[in-house]
């Protein structure tokens, strides 16, 4: 019988702590790290994020099964899942299509069930703010090294009742637009907000919404450099103070 010295001084007490870090990451929310430049520029590269993991509902632990299913993602939402061509990697992207929509890209729009997504200028400081603080260098981390803040236009794009960043390139873009896709049953269609430069539903299909982790909630932690020996921490001469807790829309 352990008495209470051990569950507040001993063993016992290191064993709760680990016991609730892991019902929270398993439960609640969990960390990420922005490694490409897919979704620039509502995300940036090196962006440490929170994951909301019970907004979808709770998962048999080390499962891919529920225990209780609250909702279905909704378009417009930014989710981490599990990249359908290897569960052990995990991608961000932006759900723009749900089961039974029929979905094109052309010229640079999203077409979703015969309606064109609209994409306006920035009308604001405000919308303007996350393009407006970029540099040249957030462009050439996925090794574009010849790549420049010039060759895109900013647009924010409505998608339903989401308003967000998109940046389309100038020199055009690489991705088939001739192909129409209907997703199936249990199915996401995704997209990166950095829609010439992102591998997404338009090259490798849907995502089962079973490998869904959850939803992105807001950045933690940012900087333009990670330390040369150990890259997974940020260099801490290169914050960005400005994206503290920065909401992902």
């Amino acid at each position: 019988m352990f008495n209470k010295k051990f569950w507040t001084q001993g063993a016992g007490s290191y064993a709760v702590a680990i016991l609730i870090a892991l019902t929270i990451r398993w439960a609640l929310m969990e960390a990420y790290v922005i490694p490409s430049g897919s979704m620039l520029p509502s995300l940036l590269i090196n962006d440490h994020i929170f994951v909301n993991k019970l907004i979808y509902g709770v998962r048999v632990p080390f499962s891919e099964n529920w225990l209780t299913k609250f909702r279905d993602p909704t378009p417009g939402e930014v989710i981490v899942f599990k990249y359908p061509g290897n569960l052990s990697v995990f991608y961000i992207k932006r759900v723009v299509g749900i089961a039974g929509d029929k979905m094109e890209y052309k010229d640079g729009h999203i077409i979703r069930n015969g309606k064109i997504v609209p994409l306006d200028p920035p009308k604001d400081e405000g919308e303007r703010k996350d393009f407006g603080n970029m540099r040249d260098e957030d462009f050439q981390r996925d090794g574009n090294q010849y790549d420049s803040k010039e060759n895109y236009t900013h647009f924010i794009e409505r998608l339903d009742e989401v308003n967000h960043n998109v940046l389309l390139s100038r020199l055009g873009g690489r991705h088939d637009e001739d192909q129409i896709w209907t997703v199936p049953a249990g199915h996401l269609f995704v997209m990166g907000d950095n829609r010439d430069n992102s591998n997404d539903s338009r090259v490798w299909g849907f995502v089962k919404e079973e490998y869904v982790l959850g939803r992105a909630m807001f950045v933690w932690l940012s900087c333009e450099r990670t330390l040369p020996v150990v890259s997974f921490l940020c260099n801490p001469m290169s914050v960005r103070w400005t994206r503290f807790f920065h909401q992902v829309h």
